[in-house]
């Protein structure tokens, strides 16, 4: 995986839940406005069902939101790969039996 902010290429002033963060990366600064959008999202949302105003607390539990968000869909991905491999299989096996015969 590559770390988007690890260059020093593109500098970028990103706003997280009413704080400002200057963010240096690789990548266009749209795409880390993008990163900076999703974890504000994530923040917001969190900050509107919890009755805590502790901002780590609730950067906390929008990391932990967008975690489990990555972590099904990779489960998700590693199903339909175990299905494609499957698939392939049986198509090998049956174009086998038919060139042979």
């Amino acid at each position: 995986m590559t770390c988007p902010w690890g260059g020093n290429r593109h500098r970028d002033r990103d706003a997280i839940f009413g704080a400002v963060y200057n963010v240096r990366g690789t990548d266009d600064s749209g795409y880390l406005q993008g990163l900076a959008d999703l974890v504000d999202r994530h923040m917001r949302e969190v900050a509107q069902q919890v009755s805590t105003a502790d901002t780590a607390r609730i950067a906390i539990l929008a990391a932990l939101n967008i975690a489990d968000e990555l972590f099904r869909i990779q489960q998700r991905q590693e199903g339909e790969r175990v299905e494609i491999r499957e698939k392939m299989e049986a198509l090998t096996a049956e174009l086998s039996r038919a060139l042979a015969g």
